[in-house]
This record gives structure tokens, C-alpha cells and sequence, in this order.
């Protein structure tokens, strides 16, 4: 699906497009437990997002996520950011920076909030999690470590780094056979999780 862009529509209208989508599903019949909440970049941390307000909310949660290259930590404090610069293609501290000033403009908001920065968060009752990232990217710490609170918060889950990987790397898909296998594992573990 689609969502609201920032800077014209900041958070937290993308989540809430999100959710409006999964509703939709409901809607339609599909039940919570056959829903996979899937995305990469900024829809890789959408994709936890939504389930974590569900349970606040005291809601069922889509049956299985799928974060990629997610940004956990909009403090831009993991080393990894500055680390692997050179190597990520696609973002870099400054894009980074404009790019969360464009999507966080509630000066209220802390860049450490758990509900934005998923480090900080709390896990309790997330769905089986799958994290995919690339080694070579900005945001390979975030991945990295939301798959380390992930294990913390006892969720069930996997994490796949991507060798000498992109931010966004599943952009490669058909070009890159690495990738492609990348992408087949995600299809399996949706399938595996959601009973499909």
C-alpha cells in the first residue's frame, strides 16, 4: 500500500494509513492471524509500529512482520550510521537528518520516544518478527539491533543480514540472485507464520 508523504503529512499519518489499511482487511474478512505487516525503510519500522498500537489498544496484531532495512533509533545514535557511510549508497547522516525532519515535526516529540524509536520500545507480545538488512548500510545497527530486543522481549524471531548489503536492498530484486533468495526466505517465513 500507499501512505501520506512527509514533509506535507508527518507523523503520525503514515501509521495511521497503515492501520486504516489493515482495517480494511478486516473488514473484508481477512482474520488478524493471516495478515502479514510487511515493509522496507520507513515501511520496515511502520510494520512493527502497527502491531505495537494494537496491543496498546488491546487489539489482535497481524499474524507474522516482515521489517526491512528498518530505522529503529531516530536519534542516530548507532556507530554503524557513521561506520558504513562510505559504503551505503542510498542514505547517509545528512539524508538521514533531513529526512527525519521532515517526518518527526512535533517539537514535543523526543527522538527517543519508544513509540518512534523502536529500541526504546516495548516488545511484550509481538508477532513472530523477521528482520532483513543489509551489513553495508546506515541503518544496519538499527537492524541489528531491534533483533537483539526482539530476542530480549522473548519474540519469536529470525534475523537475515544481507552481505555487503544496500539500504533498500530488496530493490534488487530480479537483478541480484542474493536478494532473490533473500526475498524467497521472507515468502517462507510469512507462509510458515501465517499458515498459509
Amino acid at each position: 500500500m500507499d501512505f501520506r508523504h512527509a514533509p506535507e503529512h508527518p507523523y503520525p499519518a503514515q501509521l495511521d494509513d497503515v492501520e486504516t489499511a489493515y482495517r480494511w482487511l478486516l473488514a473484508q474478512g481477512y482474520q488478524p492471524q493471516h495478515i502479514g505487516s510487511t515493509g522496507h525503510s520507513i515501511g520496515g519500522t511502520l510494520a512493527v509500529m502497527l502491531p505495537l498500537r494494537l496491543l496498546a489498544k488491546g487489539e489482535p496484531t497481524p499474524g507474522a512482520i516482515v521489517s526491512i532495512s528498518p530505522w529503529t533509533d531516530f536519534t542516530l545514535a548507532n556507530p554503524k550510521v557513521d561506520e558504513n557511510e562510505e559504503h551505503d549508497k542510498m542514505l547517509s547522516r545528512n539524508t538521514l537528518e533531513g529526512m527525519r525532519a521532515a517526518f518527526l515535526q512535533d517539537p514535543d516529540l523526543d527522538f527517543a520516544d519508544p513509540r518512534i524509536s523502536l529500541v526504546n520500545a516495548d516488545l511484550t507480545g509481538l508477532p513472530p518478527t523477521v528482520v532483513h538488512y543489509g551489513e553495508y548500510e546506515t541503518l544496519a545497527g538499527d537492524g541489528a539491533e531491534l533483533a537483539q530486543r526482539l530476542t530480549e522481549f522473548k519474540v519469536t524471531s529470525e534475523v537475515h543480514p544481507m552481505p555487503e548489503g544496500q539500504h533498500s536492498f530488496v530493490l534488487g530484486a530480479g537483478r541480484v540472485p542474493e536478494v532473490d533468495q533473500a526475498i524467497e526466505q521472507m515468502g517462507q517465513s510469512l507462509r510458515r507464520h501465517l499458515g498459509a
